[in-house]
């Protein structure tokens, strides 16, 4: 829809990160034609901000120049304002940050960027502080700067921004493919794993992030290969995060990242997203060796969404910083308000385990963690903290709380209900798998539309990963209840991505729909940004469906994309990680068949088996006796075992023996791949394998 030139961005929109803007003196405009034809019909260049609820530094510019009457004049006077909220608009967010990659600049948030009229960049800045200093200049002397090169130095500010688009169409539409077979999965692990801390794990640098689909990447690599140096890594990194100040020990719930290198101080926003994918990853790592502090930060994560992030049946997207020192005062306490909290309950034990001292242990506070910290010595003295943390928790709700971003939107909310899902069957947590239902009903009712497709946000159009997150927490769904209403929704959702986003002439996904809004590039994104890229959740959405249906048309396509981006996602490892593992999910897929009346003791036994393990590759298919398998599946016309509930694990177009023990099937579940692939294939020596379609694999 047409927005008329000049309309303001409150006259327009319903994000909170916009409406925190609607009383500048900048004439902020929102993203639109009208917008654009007026700073064409104008000749002005266009003055680009994007940023989030959740970012410390756009809230420091917002009250810094966006709200300096002096810098606003210069900007008004000379540009065409315009104020995006990239998780309004991932697709302008993604687009230039790929182009102030180009331009020498890290990109992240504020991401300032200068357009021409028609929208391709010439110059980019992030955070700059109101006044000049020796290390930077001020925001206002950039914009002056900028100012005099486009009316002294036209041509060079088109040159650079011509250059810019073609380096841009170059980066995400380039020939990005390599055969499967030149893509080295173990190798790749390697390569990730040595750019980790082994100190205090994750990747190396002064800001710590969890990064998780690179923690499953090397994950996978151990469970793979039991190179005990992977799961070193892995371990290393989950204890400094589990234990440190990345984590919010009194109320749960994970922080976007650390601002030091050893997970001490933490930047105070919480993400939607970050709690999924670390639910997911600590829900693997408790199926290998039940771990406790991993069904402990499980839960209370869960306990954290269902308090703090709920919207209606749904999940809010995040939990802002806001000012790192103003949230900090919310987060963090006074050795005296500890006592007065704890007064009665052995305060000085909580204190030495999180830390508590009198001058604090950040800006003057203190913030609860255990890192380095002395571990309690039995069960009664976690009970006791457990009850300690409750106190403190049911204060802290008493302060100000910090700004929550209410708007569901629709990828995150894949996220989360795909977890939600898994971890409710891992942990035996019924309750958990209704929430994750009941969110799934809500995206589905609230944000879809006719013909299938999905909108990001309430009024935004739909991007590939909507639909992608929302496929694969439909097959979760369908995994964990059975339920073949998720199954049709996977398929017409991925129907809506392979006829509108999928590149017909170099392939792929690309970031949005042919019948949307065209910006100067239409990329196609392998890169987890930061949330899992389209493209590598796709791969194993399209194996799921393959194995699930048996229509050909799936597996072709899931073969084509797992060739399309091989070359990029090993030339950038560090940003491919989901990309990777969709490619073993294609390489490695197997599928464990239970058939048996679903009540029986014995079939719920076997299902057990199968979710007592970590098995990131495989999938869970139930079956009544006499349930139809698709055409030229390995294991048709086998049943039920002398009348008893019966596993089969099928894998590359061989099922096993029948498997009725649940001890037994465990066993074979807990081998590596190799071994377990061997032993399928003695167990099916005495028999004739049957035919397949050569593009089908089971």
């Amino acid at each position: 829809m047409m927005t008329a030139p000049n309309t303001s961005i409150s006259d327009t929109s319903i994000s909170p990160y916009l409406l925190l803007h609607k009383d500048n003196p900048v004439a902020w405009r929102p993203w639109s034609d009208a917008t654009l034809a007026e700073a064409r019909s104008s000749g002005k260049p266009i003055l680009l901000s994007i940023g989030y609820m959740g970012c410390n530094w756009c809230h420091m510019m917002n009250q810094e120049s966006f709200s300096d009457p002096e810098t606003a004049a210069l900007i008004n006077d000379n540009y065409i304002p315009i104020l995006a909220d990239r998780d309004e608009r991932p697709d302008l967010d993604m687009l230039y940050q790929g182009a102030a990659g180009l331009m020498g600049h890290p990109g992240g948030w504020p991401l300032n960027i200068f357009l021409t009229p028609d929208g391709a960049p010439f110059w980019v800045t992030g955070y700059l502080p109101q006044q000049d200093s020796p290390e930077q200049p001020s925001f206002r002397r950039l914009i002056g700067d900028n100012i005099a090169l486009w009316k002294n130095e036209r041509a060079r500010a088109d040159s650079t921004a011509a250059q810019v688009r073609l380096a841009v169409e170059n980066l995400y539409n380039r020939d990005m493919s390599v055969p499967q077979e030149n893509m080295n999965l173990d190798l790749s692990a390697l390569r990730l794993a040595q750019r980790y801390d082994i100190f205090f794990g994750g990747v190396q640098g002064a800001l710590k992030f969890p990064n998780a689909p690179l923690l499953e990447v090397l994950w996978r690599a151990f469970l793979r290969t039991g190179t005990p140096q992977f799961s070193q890594v892995i371990f290393t990194t989950l204890d400094n995060l589990l234990f440190g100040g990345g984590y919010d020990h009194i109320g749960g719930g994970f922080f976007r990242h650390t601002l030091d290198e050893r997970w001490f101080e933490p930047s105070f926003e919480k993400m939607l997203y970050d709690q999924a994918l670390i639910i997911d990853l600590c829900t693997q790592i408790w199926q290998f060796n039940r771990n406790e502090l991993s069904r402990q930060r499980v839960a209370e994560t869960v306990s954290f969404l269902l308090r703090d992030m709920k919207m209606g049946d749904a999940f809010a997207a995040s939990i802002s910083s806001g000012s790192q020192t103003e949230d900090g005062k919310y987060y963090t306490w006074s050795e005296a308000e500890i006592d007065a909290a704890l007064v009665g309950t052995f305060s000085a034990r909580f204190k030495q385990v999180y830390g508590i001292t009198r001058d604090g242990n950040m800006m003057g506070r203190n913030l609860p963690r255990r890192l380095g910290n002395p571990a309690p010595a039995n069960d009664a003295d976690e009970a006791l903290l457990a009850r300690q943390r409750e106190m403190l928790l049911a204060i802290r709700e008493k302060r100000a709380k910090p700004l929550r971003d209410d708007r569901v939107l629709t990828d995150w909310n894949g996220l989360a209900i795909a977890a939600l899902a898994r971890a409710g069957k891992v942990f035996e947590k019924p309750e958990w798998i209704e929430v994750a239902v009941q969110a799934f009903d809500s995206v589905a009712r609230t944000l879809g539309g006719e013909d299938n497709t999905l909108s990001h946000v309430q009024g935004s159009a739909g991007i590939a990963e909507d639909y992608a997150d929302m496929a694969r927490a439909a097959l979760q769904l369908r995994e964990v209840t059975g339920d073949n209403r998720f199954l049709d929704l996977a398929k017409a959702w991925t129907q809506v991505l392979n006829v509108h986003f999928w590149n017909e002439r170099i392939n792929g996904y690309c970031f949005y729909a042919d019948n949307a809004e065209q910006l100067f590039v239409r990329p196609r994104m392998v890169f987890d940004n930061p949330t899992p890229s389209a493209n590598g959740t796709m791969l194993t959405v399209l194996t799921q469906l393959a194995l699930l249906t048996g229509e050909t048309d799936y597996m072709g396509r899931a073969s084509v994309l797992g060739n399309t981006f091989g070359n990029e996602a090993n030339r950038m490892l560090n940003g491919a990680g989901s990309y990777l593992a969709g490619v073993e999910y294609l390489i490695n897929s197997l599928q464990v068949l239970v058939i048996g009346h679903k009540g029986h003791s014995r079939t719920q036994e076997l299902v057990r088996a199968y979710w007592s393990k970590p098995m990131p590759s495989a999938m869970l298919v139930q079956l009544e006796p006499g349930e139809p398998l698709p055409i030229g599946h390995p294991a048709t016309g086998r049943g039920m075992e002398g009348g008893h509930p019966t596993a089969y694990i099928c894998q590359q177009g061989n099922c096993s023996n029948a498997i009725t023990n649940a001890g037994e099937l465990s066993l074979t579940l807990t081998l590596p791949p190799q071994l377990r692939a061997q032993q399928i294939q003695q167990l099916q020596q005495s028999q004739q394998p049957q035919q397949q379609p050569q593009s089908m694999r089971f």
